[in-house]
């Protein structure tokens, strides 16, 4: 029996070693930004730190626990100069992270005064793939959506930067969340998006749908008195929030008409029913011709 137990406990212990090791790398937080509805966001820095669209680390904090590792989803892009996460306060740990940031004070804070925190990672997601097709359909399912922030903006900074040498030509994004209010900065993300693109001339590069999955009668009742204004009542764009479900037979068949010949990525986080679903439909819609349509299903699950 030892000669099979020893193999896994040197392969666990070497990478507890190197986690320890990561852990004593120093970490700066440079800013902490409060979005509403209790979520903030962590840009730091790290020396030799490299990542890629989509990718996530585990987090610890030792002010609020000495040996709590949590992972999130890098919502940074690779481009820029930080990388960052976005924390929803919903837990003990949050709460204390929440805290321990100087988040529940009114003046201003310091930045010695900011806690240490400890990062492992980057560690690779399916999302790293999207700069691989012509066209992709990105699907996020409520918190599911974060890692969508650092592929839409790494697609924006390649586009600025050469957009003829940029493989990937047409993004169709769907969000599906039961409250946009407690996603509000990815909102505020999209709207950027959205008006750089028509000073660009190419609103057509990124298409989006949001659809609306909970809301109450008193809700209903200011959607429909809202509903002609120019800019959605509850995101603020100019794309209109959907309510329900998508029917994603005619999702798929649309997209399929538009591109034919293409190999489109399809790509979620969600969870594991949405995946089972959109698996079906990938291989359904795909043609039999190796000529014809392919819809490649990639996942992530939380």
């Amino acid at each position: 029996t030892w000669k099979w137990v020893v193999g896994p406990m040197f392969l666990y212990l070497c990478e507890r070693l190197v986690r320890f090791w990561r852990s004593q790398q120093k970490v700066v937080i440079t800013k902490v930004v409060i979005h509403p509805f209790k979520t903030i966001e962590l840009q730091m820095m790290k020396k030799g730190f490299k990542m890629e669209v989509g990718q996530y680390v585990f987090v610890k904090c030792p002010a609020v626990s000495k040996l709590e590792w949590h992972p999130f989803t890098l919502t940074s892009a690779p481009e820029e100069d930080y990388f960052s996460i976005h924390v929803r306060i919903v837990g003990d740990w949050t709460e204390g992270l929440f805290n321990a940031c100087g988040c529940d004070k009114q003046e201003f804070q310091e930045a010695w005064k900011l806690p240490k925190i400890a990062v492992d990672g980057p560690f690779g997601t399916a999302s790293e793939d999207v700069f691989s097709y012509e066209t992709v359909m990105l699907v996020g399912a409520g918190i599911g959506v974060t890692p969508f922030a650092s592929v839409l903006k790494s697609v924006w900074y390649k586009y600025c930067h050469d957009a003829t040498n940029l493989k990937l030509k047409k993004i169709y994004f769907y969000w599906l969340c039961r409250d946009t209010h407690a996603f509000e900065w990815f909102a505020d993300l999209l709207q950027s998006l959205e008006a750089q693109m028509q000073e660009r001339n190419n609103a057509d590069f990124l298409s989006y749908n949001i659809y609306l999955t909970g809301w109450d009668e008193s809700q209903a009742t200011h959607f429909v008195m809202h509903h002609e204004e120019e800019k959605d009542v509850i995101t603020g764009l100019k794309q209109k929030t959907l309510y329900g479900r998508p029917n994603w037979e005619n999702e798929f068949k649309t997209i399929a008409g538009k591109h034919p010949g293409s190999r489109i990525g399809v790509f979620l986080c969600g969870p594991e029913g949405l995946a089972d679903t959109l698996n079906k439909q990938s291989i359904s819609n795909s043609e039999a011709d190796p000529r014809g349509v392919h819809f490649i299903f990639n996942k992530e699950n939380f």
